[in-house]
């Protein structure tokens, strides 16, 4: 797999998100990483088909990634590249940009002309908030849009408009048969009556991306479409499994110097915390933590003191607590599955040794 270089300021974006859920303001700090970006960018803009992620690191301009840049009519044209607020649209409710930043296009720019592609991305809990997350994005794309020109006089050069990119990372309340999948809204020319046809630069210029997750654990295979992107999404938008830095590892190399490299091997040394879902927070202060992971709602840190026992605990008393619910084996082998991370033949073998019944074949 292709990897990109590691940096010291990743590697403290993936201490300071360890313990978060994917959508804090803290976890959004990896986000704005560069290394980040271009696994995300590589996997869904189509200007970057061909370019390794170490060209679009290099597309990115550090000086443009802004976030919490107001999107409302009015205000955005001055704060895109982090400029204060000039103008005020009244009585309107004020949107943000999660992250947006300006990348090179490659497929316009040339050795004296830089074209840019101006790009947000958006981290969402849910995709269902109460309106269709299209229809927001392609709000947030006309913004994008409009904010490039300035006072519209009868000399506005149109021509100036470069191509806008909203790319939202969705992660809760998706229907199943959506789960894990990228879905991609653009501009196309579906033919007139003549035979002759305009570039397509004139009009390609807003493209909505929506990427949707919806469960923890991801199973996807390497020959399916967008696999790698996924796979690194379902990484870092939901709580760091132990094995966290081991698996960025396959898309970032944390090698390139023997200070980073040092860093690493300590971060890993520590052990990733498991956060899971819980209801209760437990009784006992070090195996009680570890315990807690076995509960609905919630999350907590296991101590490494303890963790390991807590973590059986923990194991049981999801099993014993759904058994006297009444609840199906074949359920709580799944709740097993997704809590613990375990494969199928742990969650059966614990099951076995808590429930004290035999599994039918």
């Amino acid at each position: 797999m292709e990897k990109v270089r590691g940096s010291m300021e990743m590697l403290s974006s993936m201490q300071l998100t360890k313990d978060m859920a994917g959508m804090d303001a803290e976890s959004k700090e990896l986000l704005r990483n560069k290394a980040v970006l271009a696994v995300i960018l590589k996997g869904v803009v189509a200007e970057y088909k061909g370019y390794s992620r170490e060209e679009i690191m290099e597309f990115i301009e550090p000086d443009s990634v802004t976030d919490g840049t107001e999107v409302s009519p009015g205000r955005t044209n001055t704060r895109v590249v982090g400029d204060s607020a000039e103008f005020a649209a009244l009585n309107e409710k004020v949107s943000y940009f999660d992250l947006a930043f300006r990348a090179k296009n490659p497929e316009l720019s040339t050795e004296n002309v830089r074209v840019s592609l101006h790009v947000d991305v958006e981290p969402q809990k849910t995709y269902r908030p109460g309106y269709p997350i299209e229809k927001r994005g392609i709000y947030y794309l006309a913004r994008r849009l409009s904010s490039q020109l300035s006072l519209l006089t009868e000399s506005t050069d149109y021509s100036r408009l470069e191509k806008c990119y909203s790319i939202w990372i969705c992660r809760e309340d998706i229907p199943k048969r959506m789960r894990h999948s990228v879905s991609v809204y653009e501009i196309t020319d579906t033919g007139d009556s003549c035979s002759c046809r305009v570039p397509k630069e004139n009009y390609d210029l807003m493209t909505l991306v929506v990427i949707k997750l919806g469960d923890e654990v991801y199973n996807g295979k390497e020959e399916d479409g967008h696999y790698e992107l996924l796979h690194f999404l379902n990484m870092i938008m939901y709580p760091h499994k132990e094995n966290f830095v081991e698996q960025m590892s396959e898309y970032i190399d944390f090698s390139g110097n023997q200070e980073l490299r040092k860093e690493v091997e300590r971060v890993s040394g520590l052990g990733e915390s498991i956060y899971k879902e819980g209801k209760e927070k437990g009784r006992e202060e070090g195996r009680a933590e570890g315990r807690a992971e076995g509960r609905k709602e919630g999350r907590v840190e296991g101590r490494e003191e303890g963790r390991m026992e807590g973590r059986e605990e923990g194991i049981q008393a999801l099993i014993l607590d759904n058994l006297e619910e009444k609840i199906p084996m074949e359920k709580i082998l799944a709740k097993l599955q997704k809590r613990f991370d375990l494969t199928e033949e742990k969650a059966e073998e614990y099951y076995r040794q808590f429930a004290r019944e035999e599994i039918p074949v």
